[in-house]
């Protein structure tokens, strides 16, 4: 991600960001205007299915699978630099 990616995405309500980019945020000057809003559309909720299935489906999809521990090898190095600024921080 980058900061253009973040702003971009302001008014979501959860966001995962790295260390880096929250102190570039945190020297950014000016106004950080929503861009995301809850128009309180919905969606049917999806058909559930069991762990069996839902397992054997994300194997069908080779993308979907290395995306997927990519992104939780990411959030395990992220959560480590996090971590180690809060110690020092206390």
């Amino acid at each position: 991600r980058n900061i253009g990616e973040i702003t971009a995405l302001a008014g979501c309500d959860r966001l995962t960001i790295a260390p880096n980019l929250l102190q570039e945020l945190e020297a950014t000057q000016g106004d950080l205007p929503r861009v995301l809003k809850d128009g309180g559309a919905t969606k049917a909720a999806p058909n559930k299915m069991t762990e069996d299935e839902f397992r054997f489906s994300l194997n069908e999809d080779a993308m979907a699978t290395e995306k997927l521990a990519e992104g939780i090898r990411g959030f395990v190095v992220d959560q480590n630099k996090l971590e180690t600024a809060l110690n020092e921080k206390l």
